[in-house]
């Protein structure tokens, strides 16, 4: 290992939307005065979620009539709107909801709502004849978020409140929203390939491990102490690659949470850098394979030692299991930002075919592989995760020498109590 040391190197109304006619400004009061007890306020117990709804369809009724409420319009929402009024007749059908159902918002404005929205649930009963919005409990406040199917079978999301101008009154509108399946889709592969990389990354440590015991138990007076240990080094390794499986899967559920603890204490990034390349050397790495330069006037550190240990074992690992030639691992002080905190900049390079271009924006994906030399594609994303934690940033490149770069950088993170 070589050290070194330098100076710092809508709702779609009859009428489309046009120019605002006059009087649109004085409508907007008039609607939120009609708006009555459903109006801004939930009713008194309801939760936040409640509440919300509540919000929106006052919004919506608002919007029936004058095509916007506070410079919002339907067709702006994300998700689509489907409001129906008292009668029971679709009197907003904004674009999002034309764009899911495929149906145009003129030919579904003033439809009953089970023609203009034909929804069956996953049993193909038809929902609207199966809840009974206008009809039932009077105490009934909406339907919560489920999978409905569309004609042609198409999946939905949808969720419906109730609005009352009393809490047992009678229903005066059905505001519905729907969202596409896709983004649900997409977590659901997303999991399913979590669990088959698992399964398939546990296997093969799993089936040495039970075959080497097996094989001891039943025939433990054919070896020698030389092959009893052997085996026993094998086992004991597959285990440790099993305990490092769990602690990735661990680490991704934290980080999804945003449950990702730090327990900050000074931390000398140096020291940990030598451990590491130590621990390399030690394993078969040539000495000569590491350079390691620390620039002067570093700020004090307040990181996790552990979650440390992390982001550089999987940057060096990956250097020395992908790259090729020298690896680089500089430290320097990191530019102040904007709120004037220091922090510390940490290099890991490699001289190898580095990472192609188009691969750049999916290196810190689950699951992303820069070659077929084994892993399980979680490394990246963890590291990432653990920087972010700390407050950090890290990027990706291309380095001076062809090979990848990566750049890593942590504030002093001093504790508030300290500060």
């Amino acid at each position: 290992m070589t050290v070194g040391t330098d100076s710092p190197a809508q709702a779609r109304s009859a009428e489309p939307h046009a120019q605002e006619p006059p009087g649109r400004a004085a409508a907007a009061p008039d609607a939120r005065d009609q708006a009555g007890p459903a109006g801004p306020h939930a009713p008194e117990g309801s939760g936040p979620a409640e509440a919300d709804e509540a919000g929106t369809a006052t919004a919506a009724s608002a919007t029936a009539g004058t095509d916007g409420f506070a410079g919002v319009f339907p067709d702006d929402l994300p998700d689509g709107l489907v409001v129906a009024d008292e009668t029971g007749r679709v009197v907003i059908f904004n674009a999002a909801a034309s764009r899911i159902t495929a149906v145009p918002g003129d030919k579904a404005l003033g439809l009953p709502l089970d023609q203009a929205l034909p929804l069956e649930d996953l049993k193909g009963r038809r929902w609207w004849a199966l809840t009974d919005p206008y009809g039932g409990l009077a105490t009934r406040r909406g339907q919560p978020e489920r999978n409905l199917l569309l004609p042609g079978g198409r999946e939905v999301l949808v969720s419906a409140r109730y609005v009352r101008e009393h809490p047992t009154g009678p229903v005066r509108r059905v505001v519905i929203s729907l969202r596409g399946t896709e983004a649900r889709r997409r977590t659901e592969r997303s999991h399913a390939e979590l669990i088959a990389t698992v399964a398939h990354e546990l296997r093969s440590p799993l089936t040495s491990v039970k075959g080497f015991t097996a094989t001891l138990l039943t025939k433990w007076e054919r070896f020698n102490d030389e092959q009893k240990r052997l085996m026993l080094e094998t086992v004991d390794a597959d285990a440790g690659r099993i305990k490092r499986l769990i602690a990735e899967l661990l680490d991704i559920s934290r980080i999804d949470s945003g449950r990702l603890e730090v327990r900050r204490q000074p931390v000398d990034i140096a020291a940990a850098i030598g451990r590491h390349v130590q621990v390399h050397t030690t394993g078969g790495q040539s000495p000569d394979r590491f350079f390691v330069r620390i620039m002067p006037g570093l700020p004090a550190l307040w990181a996790d030692p552990d979650k440390i240990d992390q982001i550089l074992g999987n940057l060096l690992e990956n250097a020395v299991r992908h790259g090729e030639g020298t690896v680089t691992i500089e430290v320097a002080p990191a530019r102040k930002h904007a709120d004037g905190e220091e922090g510390t900049e940490v290099t890991v390079s490699d001289e190898g075919p580095g990472i192609p271009e188009e691969s750049m924006s999916r290196v810190f994906t689950r699951f992303w592989r820069g070659s077929k030399r084994g892993g399980t594609g979680l490394g990246l994303y963890i590291v990432k995760g653990v920087v972010e934690a700390h407050g950090g940033t890290i990027t990706v490149g291309r380095g001076p020498r062809g090979g990848a770069e990566f750049r890593f950088m942590l504030p002093v993170g001093t504790p508030a109590h300290l500060a």
